[in-house]
């Protein structure tokens, strides 16, 4: 498995990285408190002792400062999915593989993140965008595991799009409910539903 150190460039990268995190987690503690639209980036830099200028050195928009983060979290979704077993299915190693997923929205700072994406139009928008990077991420992977067919980057990308699709509406639902159910089991439950 690669290390951020090796994956990102050194020492640098993981510096900028932490950065990265110190200021997301910054924003998230501010959009929490005062709403995505209300706070401003003057706001968020104050927080981290930087100027607005800085900021966006890290930062293109404030909605990358909620879903930034899941760019990152897709590099472990595909460490996750390489490292399955290879006699798994590929929709079995996926679903194992996005495990990362759910244990980082499980935690307190992805509970705050899933509720402002659940009530934040614009951050709505913002993720779709990331997930449609996730497809071009997994899509290799999965497509290898499927093997040589003629339709292999079509079916590869469908079994990527409906399980992240069903992941986000079992957020989406685990949130609404506050958190009464375990979320690897609405994941699940929603995965189920395709097959039925």
């Amino acid at each position: 498995m690669t290390s951020d150190l090796q994956r990102g460039g050194g020492l640098r990268e993981a510096t900028r990285r932490a950065v990265r995190a110190q200021i997301a987690a910054a924003a998230v503690e501010l959009f929490a408190e005062h709403g995505f639209e209300q706070t401003t980036v003057d706001q968020i830099a104050g927080a981290v002792g930087m100027s607005q200028r800085s900021v966006f050195r890290y930062f293109a928009t404030k909605e990358d400062m909620v879903v930034g983060e899941l760019i990152e979290e897709s590099h472990r979704v595909v460490e996750a999915l390489v490292a399955r077993p290879a006699n798994e299915s590929p929709h079995t190693a996926l679903r194992r593989a996005l495990d990362v997923c759910v244990a980082s929205l499980t935690s307190d700072p992805g509970v705050r993140r899933g509720r402002m994406l659940a009530n934040t139009p614009a951050l709505q928008i913002a993720r779709a965008q990331k997930h449609r990077q996730w497809v071009e991420l997994l899509r290799p992977e999965l497509a290898r595991r499927l093997g040589d067919t003629a339709r292999t980057d079509l079916v590869a990308g469908s079994i990527i799009t409906a399980t992240l699709s069903c992941l986000e509406i079992a957020g989406e639902e685990w949130i609404r409910h506050d958190c009464a159910e375990p979320l690897g089991e609405l994941f699940d439950a929603a995965l189920a539903a395709l097959r039925d």
